[in-house]
């Protein structure tokens, strides 16, 4: 039995260790700076047994950019364990990310100055003795009358408020180094963020309001009493320092020339006009006016409705030239010229002429009469 626990100790170890190991590799890399560090207060302890981490600067993916992680106090996964920050370190092409982890001593973080017991190499902020965690109070807020194992070592540190540069190397960067010992620690035993502090990184990540696009630098949240809690009263505001953080353009999210802009659509749609045939637009808005070169079949379609109005309009001018039978113009076509400048005087000579017309008729018979007259004459036969 002791045997078998001693293999299934050995294997845990193993697999913490290779976590540890790959949690100690950068899997980010971005072509752009971290913003500097938020300045803020340090939330109160909230009992024994927890250790500070500080914020930081993770990132999201290029649509959100840069997001803050508050500053928060968590439990040690085992007695004996200290944290070791995360950091932003530059790897030749971009700023890769280093994540933080647990071990028995401090390692490297870039020589990142966050404040609170972690001023760019080891941490100041307590130690263990005899199982148990002591506190300084020089560096942490800490109510000594609920927390007694503590101790008060002055630190001596302008780095804070002079220098919040949030990554090493680069343009700007912090250039510290690695020493023997820091690198020698790399290779030691680490046990990767617990499943509180993941949990509180996403619940930072799902924030809106964490992203340094939003917050220019100065976020709502900077640090909580625990994990994940964003909401509680004792949450500590960042305080806005400097120039606020302006998210810089990349030129992936705003490409030239791409195929769904509005502008080339709308380029497209100027060139597709010419292609409407010239000799369609001439006969729809000039239809009496044919252009020599169009063929005739497709004029009847607009010219003809053009042409028929015009056969309609030749027997309305009829009438006009046509004489009335029953107007008196017709029968008095040598009636002088005064009695045509005055119709009223007209009507009382036309009276006695049609009176004169039946005797006339009577006296003097028509032509036609005498012929019919002297037909019999001719007949007869001489006496």
């Amino acid at each position: 039995m002791n045997i078998t626990r001693s293999i299934r100790a050995t294997c845990v170890f193993a697999l913490l260790a290779i976590s540890a190991a790959a949690f100690a590799q950068f899997s980010i890399s971005v072509s752009f700076a971290p913003p500097e560090l938020p300045v803020y207060e340090q939330p109160l302890l909230p009992g024994e047994g927890y250790i500070w981490t500080p914020g930081y600067w993770a990132y999201a993916g290029d649509d959100d950019g840069y997001y803050w992680v508050p500053g928060t106090w968590v439990m040690a996964p085992e007695p004996g364990l200290l944290w070791t920050p995360a950091y932003w370190g530059w790897s030749g092409n971009g700023y890769a990310f280093h994540q933080g982890y647990w071990g028995e001593q401090v390692g490297f973080y870039g020589g990142v100055s966050y404040g609170y017991g972690y001023y760019g190499d080891g941490y100041q902020g307590g130690r263990w003795q005899n199982g148990q965690f002591y506190y300084n109070r020089s560096v942490n807020n800490v109510n000594v009358t609920n927390i007694h194992n503590v101790y008060n070592t002055t630190i001596i540190n302008t780095t804070t408020t002079i220098n919040r540069v949030s990554y090493n190397g680069g343009n700007g960067g912090i250039s510290a180094r690695p020493t023997h010992q820091q690198e020698s620690i790399e290779h030691e035993r680490h046990i990767p963020p617990v499943a509180a502090q993941t949990q509180h990184e996403q619940a930072a990540r799902t924030n809106p309001e964490q992203r340094a696009s939003v917050n220019h630098g100065t976020p709502i949240v900077a640090a909580t009493p625990k994990p994940g809690a964003f909401s509680d009263n004792a949450v500590v505001h960042a305080k806005a320092t400097g120039t606020p953080y302006v998210a810089p353009v990349r030129a992936a999210v705003q490409p030239t020339n791409t195929p769904g802009r509005p502008e080339n659509n709308a380029a497209r749609t100027d060139r597709t006009t010419p292609n409407n045939p010239p000799e369609n637009r001439a006969a729809i808005a000039r239809p009496n006016h044919p252009e020599p070169n169009k063929p005739e079949p497709n004029q009847p379609s607009t010219v003809q409705p053009e042409r028929q109005p015009e056969t309609n309009r030749t027997p309305a001018a009829q009438p006009n030239n046509r004489p009335e039978p029953n107007r008196e113009p017709s029968q008095r076509p040598f009636t002088p010229p005064s009695e045509r400048s005055q119709p009223e005087r007209a009507a009382p000579p036309s009276e006695p002429r049609a009176q004169q017309q039946p005797e006339h008729q009577q006296q003097t018979p028509r032509p036609e009469e005498k012929k019919q007259e002297e037909k019999p004459k001719q007949n007869e036969k001489p006496q």
